[in-house]
């Protein structure tokens, strides 16, 4: 097969690849801007002829009783950004530690414990419902921000681990011998040459790890009621007694989709310095 065939088939495939990732989104958008009765018309629209806000000015601003309470909107935000983010910071500080730990001393059993530690990973999240309320229930932790972020810790964790585990591999540890020559320790080597190499692996894990605890729905829905409750929960109640407001539900999920997404956008070219700087170094 000539070269230029195959580029054009990679060039495909990566093309229909961005649009089956894209375009949900890209949809999502344009029924927040859209009127219900757009939506509705057969063929459909992709550019709706009529633009509007009132999706969004819908969810800060009440008018009557199908409306969204605005200052619960608000409120769940703030929820979903205190447990994110507080998931986040516990999860990065946890993961660096036990990953580094794992990747360079080696002792007894680590192996077997990544392998353990991973295979809880494959337990589907349903089937620890009913224990983990029991126990929630027990301790006092339902609909609390400590409650969720202890589950959500549960579940980025181990991976935050598996991913930095393998950064710190990838480093070469002749650095690390350098240093521990000069007079280092594990510790001193960890924070004066390990992390500022690693610098790109930690905005990743980073970013994962909100991204993750943002998005979490199951638990969040079954341990909350209205103290704790998250942003996902707050957009699958919208409904009123004619049933789902399916276009304040898009306004709200562009909204809750903005603070991952400007995350990733943002962090990208720190990503991308980041690398540059290790290869230079």
């Amino acid at each position: 097969m000539p070269r230029a065939l195959k580029r054009f088939f990679l060039y495909l495939s990566v093309t229909g690849i961005v649009i089956w990732t894209i375009a949900p989104y890209l949809w999502l958008i344009i029924s927040s801007l859209s009127l219900k009765i757009d939506l509705l018309t057969v063929p459909l629209r992709w550019i709706p002829p009529r633009l509007t806000l009132e999706n969004y000015y819908s969810l800060f601003f009440m008018r009557g009783s199908e409306s969204v309470n605005a200052q619960l909107f608000f409120k769940s935000l703030g929820n979903s950004a205190i447990i994110s983010l507080t998931t986040m910071f516990i999860c990065l500080i946890l993961g660096v530690f036990a990953a580094y730990a794992i990747a360079r001393l080696h002792f007894k059993g680590s192996n077997m414990m990544v392998l353990v530690m991973m295979a809880t990973q494959l337990v589907p999240p349903i089937v620890l419902v009913v224990p983990l309320y029991v126990i929630m229930r027990k301790m006092d932790l339902l609909d609390k921000h400590i409650g969720l972020i202890l589950v959500d810790i549960s579940i980025v964790l181990p991976l935050v681990i598996w991913l930095m585990r393998g950064y710190f591999a990838s480093i070469p540890s002749e650095l690390e011998d350098a240093a521990r020559i000069d007079g280092c320790t594990h510790l001193g080597a960890l924070f004066r040459v390990i992390l500022p190499l690693a610098g790109p692996g930690l905005v990743s894990v980073m970013i994962f790890a909100f991204i993750a605890a943002w998005n979490e729905y199951l638990y969040a829905f079954i341990f909350t009621n209205v103290d704790a409750k998250t942003l996902p929960v707050l957009i699958g109640e919208f409904s009123t007694k004619l049933g789902l407001e399916y276009l304040r539900i898009a306004a709200a999920g562009v909204l809750a989709s903005l603070p991952p997404v400007l995350l990733a956008l943002i962090f990208q070219r720190f990503i991308i310095r980041g690398l540059t700087s290790g290869a230079i170094k």
